[in-house]
């Protein structure tokens, strides 16, 4: 059984810092893109930024310069380094990924998902 687990989340203040990350565990032959989603209470899930086998990187214009996806392919882990956080990024941080497991060509995965709350 594939799953994906995020931790991380927490209660900061504005112009703060948190790291997310995001573990997948189970039969796995591969990982291949993997990335940060976010839905604000009222709004749509979005994304936030997203990173291939390869380490090639894209964001959303609301987050660039301010986070950092990166992973480690070893640990089969994703990571979200998110600084001078703003009251907008509150949401609860999801995690999604495709992944080959022994038994089928391979699906997308999403984690449970965990909050993140920005707030003085």
């Amino acid at each position: 059984q594939v799953q994906l687990v995020e931790s991380g989340g927490d209660l900061v203040q504005p112009g703060g810092s948190l790291r997310l990350s995001c573990a997948a565990s189970g039969s796995i032959i591969s990982i291949n893109n993997m990335g940060w989603y976010r839905q604000a209470p009222g709004k749509e899930r979005e994304m936030v930024a997203t990173i291939t086998h390869g380490g090639g990187t894209d964001y959303a214009d609301s987050v660039k310069g301010r986070f950092t996806i990166s992973r480690e392919n070893a640990k089969n882990t994703m990571y979200l380094q998110m600084n001078n956080l703003k009251p907008e990024d509150t949401a609860v941080y999801y995690c999604n990924a495709f992944i080959v497991p022994p038994t089928f060509r391979g699906r997308t995965y999403w984690g449970q998902g965990t909050q993140v709350t920005v707030s003085s």
